[in-house]
């Protein structure tokens, strides 16, 4: 009878236990199926953003291609990009394509304002064939050369290599892609406050921006031009403009992203938040140009030491050092 309780008691907390699991495993598919539906709306959103941009584009297009059908199948270079594309995207939900396409793959193609699916599918399938063909041609090549585990050693480095050379492409624009918001965002408030002041509204402006200011708004006319699409194919403004408030990590950006939202959203007046916010933004460009200047200045201090030092020794103390030398030759004659 003094095992009973111990026995009742140990018997109640494995059915909480059990309980607990149970909860937790129902919360996790609930979870995870919220997060899928998420994933296919908003995938969904993107193929039909970029079907409206094509048929918009293709209804400007004049000539003899504007004749052949819709349903013909791409040839070439595009049909075969096409065809891997759709390929990438067939693998992009499984776990292999979710360790090849990891969330950094996912920002770095959003910085290169390549948002859609089947730029993700692309990106997948670029990785797989480097890491196919590179291993097959350094192979190829080194075979008979080297032997032995030198050649595992280089197929390996090849692998990683083919895996690495789309993502350090993709890091290199990205990074291009970032200094350019950085350039482009004093410019880009003082537009907006232009042509709010002159009673556009803030789709109007948005969309003047993205028509005509696209040569002095490289990157970010086009993430506008991106949002603009995302929100004619059924987003919500604060939807639109939130991966470009999140995608750059600048916090200018986000600032001038919440303004939008909220002149979206309230209305009002905005000529003097955008002054004096472009204001700042200025001086802190003033202040990162003058510390660059400062770094630069550092540099040069070395690079003159190296340069002119030398041929400024040889033209002062040149002479004196000619002069003592026949000196001391005519002594010892």
């Amino acid at each position: 009878m003094t095992m009973q309780p111990n026995y009742l008691i140990a018997l109640a907390l494995g059915l909480v236990a059990l309980a607990s699991l149970l909860i937790a495993g129902l919360l996790i598919v609930r979870i995870s199926a919220a997060r899928r539906s998420d994933r296919t709306l908003m995938q969904a959103l993107d193929e039909r953003a970029l079907q409206n941009a094509v048929a918009a584009a293709a209804r400007g297009t004049v000539g003899a291609q504007g004749k052949q059908s819709a349903s013909t199948p791409a040839r070439g270079m595009k049909g075969l990009l096409e065809r891997f594309a759709h390929a990438g995207v067939r693998w992009l939900d499984t776990p292999i394509g979710r360790h090849i396409v990891a969330e950094e793959d996912r920002r770095l193609l959003e910085q290169c304002g390549f948002v859609d699916v089947r730029s993700r599918g692309l990106f997948l399938t670029a990785r797989i064939a480097g890491a196919i063909v590179l291993p097959l041609l350094a192979g190829t090549i080194a075979s008979g050369r080297i032997d032995g585990s030198r050649y595992v050693m280089l197929v390996i480095a090849a692998v990683a290599c083919g895996i690495m050379i789309p993502k350090v492409v993709l890091s290199r624009r990205a990074a291009a892609r970032r200094r350019g918001v950085v350039d482009e965002l004093p410019m880009l408030v003082d537009l907006l406050r232009l042509l709010q002041g002159v009673g556009l509204s803030l789709d109007q402006s948005l969309q003047v921006m993205v028509s005509d200011f696209h040569g002095i708004l490289p990157v970010l006319s086009s993430e506008l031009e991106i949002a603009q699409r995302q929100f004619a194919a059924g987003r919500t403004r604060e939807q639109s403009l939130q991966r470009l408030a999140s995608s750059y990590e600048n916090e200018d950006l986000r600032a001038v992203v919440r303004l939008l939202i909220q002149v979206d959203r309230h209305g009002g007046a905005v000529q003097e938040p955008l002054k004096q916010f472009g204001d700042r933004l200025r001086e802190t460009r003033r202040a990162m140009l003058r510390e660059r200047i400062g770094r630069m200045a550092v540099k040069m201090t070395g690079v003159m030491i190296l340069t002119l030092l030398p041929a400024l020794m040889i033209v002062t103390a040149g002479p004196g050092v000619l002069s003592v030398s026949h000196a001391l030759n005519a002594m010892n004659r």
